[in-house]
């Protein structure tokens, strides 16, 4: 096996090892917190490990790339080449899982104790009150969707697009990407693995390929970052409304 497929399988497989350490392995029971208290409540050992975690995950393909490809690492200037796509593609799929939340799936997700289980995880990372909770969001939403997209289309799809042909790299990647959010999902919805958490990871999928396709197609991260930022914004209100207005 070549260094590049090496890099590769460890850049895809990293972060579902990571989101099983903090999600699962290091996370309290969700009967252990006080939500009463949730300044107070925090798991600076899930933190250090989901800190540490991020940081080598986010400048592996940086230190590998400066040793076999220095070159690749010059950025490209922004340009506005498939917003149109970035913003339709965010907008319906934003709309649609509003529209489904709203219409089918909140009294739902409420019976099955999702809310519980979010305001356990967020308790963990001190963000258990309105302004902590939209501060983390909008972190993840705006901050980690960038480093993500960075990560799975410029990295690890970009560097399999030069292995394999479009189909089979926009395939694989996506798969790689949707697979660490199987790990949360099932966390969020631990008797209902085949029936939930499944479905949602292969609609993450589905959005995986639809940015790298986007990526390849206009050659930026920039407008998949656009669509990737307005899902997860969707996403967090959702999380918001389950925690803070249920």
């Amino acid at each position: 096996m070549n260094r590049e497929w090496s890099a590769l399988i460890f850049a895809m497989a990293f972060p579902t090892v990571l989101a099983w350490a903090y999600f699962v392995a290091l996370a309290r029971p969700t009967d252990s917190f006080p939500s009463e208290s949730p300044a107070n409540s925090g798991n600076v050992v899930v933190q250090a490990v989901y800190s540490g975690g991020k940081v080598l995950q986010f400048t592996f393909p940086v230190l590998f790339l400066s040793f076999v490809d220095p070159r690749s690492l010059r950025p490209s200037r922004p340009h506005s080449k498939g917003l149109g796509l970035a913003i339709g593609f965010g907008l319906v799929v934003s709309a649609g899982i509003l529209v489904l939340y709203w219409a089918s799936l909140r009294q739902w997700l409420i019976e099955m104790g999702a809310a519980v289980r979010i305001r356990s995880k967020i308790e963990e990372f001190n963000s258990a009150t309105p302004i902590r909770f939209l501060g983390l969001a909008s972190f993840l939403s705006v901050a980690h969707s960038l480093l993500e997209e960075y990560y799975w289309r410029w990295f690890v799809f970009g560097r399999m697009r030069g292995l394999l042909s479009l189909p089979p790299a926009i395939a694989i990647s996506s798969l790689a990407f949707m697979a660490h959010h199987v790990v949360i999902l099932a966390r969020f919805f631990p008797n209902h693995f085949w029936d939930a958490a499944v479905p949602f990871s292969l609609c993450i999928a589905v959005g995986g390929g639809f940015w790298a396709w986007l990526y390849n197609r206009c050659g930026s991260i920039y407008s998949p970052w656009l669509s990737h930022l307005m899902v997860d914004a969707a996403i967090f209100a959702i999380g918001y409304d389950l925690v803070f207005k249920v």
